[in-house]
């Protein structure tokens, strides 16, 4: 079972998986409306909370980059 560290941090990376997601589908930004299926996503696969932590911030800094 994992840790409560481990389901807050993946539950506040699935909000801005959300987020990007439903912004991306409205403005027609398709790498944004797949980098917010990722954040929704890769929670299920990383259970360690550094590789996380590190994958999440990766995705949620990736669109100001693109």
């Amino acid at each position: 079972m994992p840790d409560p560290d481990s389901l807050l941090w993946g539950m506040i990376f699935g909000a801005i998986g959300l987020g990007y997601f439903v912004y991306g589908k409205n403005q027609g930004r398709y790498i944004v409306m797949l980098l917010g299926i990722a954040l929704c996503v890769f929670p299920y696969f990383v259970t360690g909370l550094l590789p996380m932590s590190l994958i999440g911030g990766a995705l949620t800094l990736a669109p100001l980059f693109i």
